[in-house]
């Protein structure tokens, strides 16, 4: 289950998992640095002798226009089937449940909350502030959450985006377990925002890093 794939995804993945070895696509909105990488994703399925069976791919009606129409009209349209999300409304994808909000960004953005047997993964995409985090985190395993900024969000942005001392308190309000920063601007100081996080979070705080893994077996 692939969580959002924007600029450079793709060569990162297929490091670790051939393309035909992605079973679903989740995208929290439509912004190119969440989804560009869908359409090489797509490409390097159908492309071939034997093309992989059609993509599931979920995210909210209209977010995937653009990426979708790259290869023109129908170009692509075998290679996939666009689910759309409804927040609030839980639906079952391979053995997660799989439950989405809507959370407050510059354009409609969807988290969504992955459990099974008793796990749970949260991620926010982008986001500002709201209690819609605290309610998809309640008691997560690992919350992957925008932190955008480390302490201060500019005014223009407050409502949209998130800093990672703010992201700490929501972790904490919802009783995680662990959560990893992520969506850092490429020059912040990401020691900085792990310490900003752990002013307000007492739990294990990481910040996403290319290749990493985590662990949420029990």
């Amino acid at each position: 289950m692939l969580l959002d794939l924007g600029y450079a995804a793709l060569p990162r993945l297929l490091e670790h998992v051939p393309a035909e070895r992605v079973d679903a696509v989740w995208v929290s909105h439509g912004h190119p640095d969440h989804c560009a990488d869908l359409n090489p994703l797509l490409r390097a399925r159908s492309l071939r002798d034997e093309p992989a069976p059609a993509l599931p791919v979920f995210a909210l009606p209209g977010a995937l226009d653009a990426v979708l129409a790259l290869d023109g009209p129908g170009g692509l349209s075998d290679a996939y089937v666009l689910h759309d999300i409804v927040p609030g409304e839980p639906f079952e994808v391979g053995p997660f449940r799989a439950d989405a909000l809507l959370l407050p960004h510059h354009v409609p953005n969807a988290g969504v909350r992955l459990s099974v047997d008793g796990t749970a993964l949260a991620y926010t995409g982008d986001t500002g502030p709201s209690p819609g985090v605290v309610e998809l985190a309640r008691d997560a395993d690992l919350l992957v959450a925008e932190a955008t900024y480390v302490d201060a969000v500019p005014d223009r942005h407050a409502r949209y985006l998130t800093s990672a001392r703010q992201a700490g308190a929501q972790a904490a309000r919802a009783g995680a377990e662990r959560l990893m920063l992520t969506h850092l601007w490429p020059d912040t100081d990401r020691t900085a925002a792990r310490r900003a996080a752990r002013d307000a979070f007492g739990g294990e705080v990481g910040v996403a890093d290319i290749g990493q893994v985590v662990d949420l077996g029990r």
